[in-house]
């Protein structure tokens, strides 16, 4: 008898791990087996706390999204769409390859980044675009900017 209950103590020292993915959140407990088998009976508990602590940064994604909306465009080119989009208020804030990309992809207007990325140099070698390096790497916006007080913004 003493050797079983040696054995069933052995076995509950042992290191246990449970993990479990739901959406894109995902949990990890270890421990002993009784440890672990003692929060997953609070889980619940648990995740209510996990989940408030995380719904501040949830309402801020939120917002950051909500007030970049693409613009809409219609037109059968991939130079004339971005300039499009660079004239639109959205365009007005220097944009990089990818906003662009997913701007055109918003509004059912597909091309591969390559060929987005060959017009774009095309505009910018025909002066209707301007690009200049950032540390997030190259940026565009509309070339020839609106006049305010007699001074150029940059801006169109």
């Amino acid at each position: 008898m003493v050797a079983s209950y040696f054995v069933v103590e052995y076995l509950m020292e042992m290191p246990f791990s449970f993990r479990v993915k739901m959406g894109q959140m995902e949990i990890e407990i270890s421990g002993t087996r009784e440890e672990v088998m003692k929060t997953i009976e609070e889980l619940p508990k648990l995740m209510e706390t996990v989940s408030k602590a995380f719904g501040s940064t949830k309402n801020r994604e939120e917002t950051k999204s909500v007030s970049s909306v693409f613009p809409s465009v219609s037109s059968s080119s991939c130079g004339e769409a971005v300039l499009q989009i660079l004239r639109s208020d959205w365009g007005r804030q220097p944009r990089g390859l990818t906003e662009l990309g997913e701007a055109l992809k918003a509004n059912a207007v597909y091309y591969p980044s390559t060929t987005l990325s060959g017009v774009l140099s095309w505009l910018v070698r025909k002066n209707k675009i301007k690009r200049w390096k950032t540390d997030k790497g190259y940026v565009y916006v509309l070339a020839g900017g609106r006049k305010e007080n007699g001074k150029d913004t940059g801006e169109s």
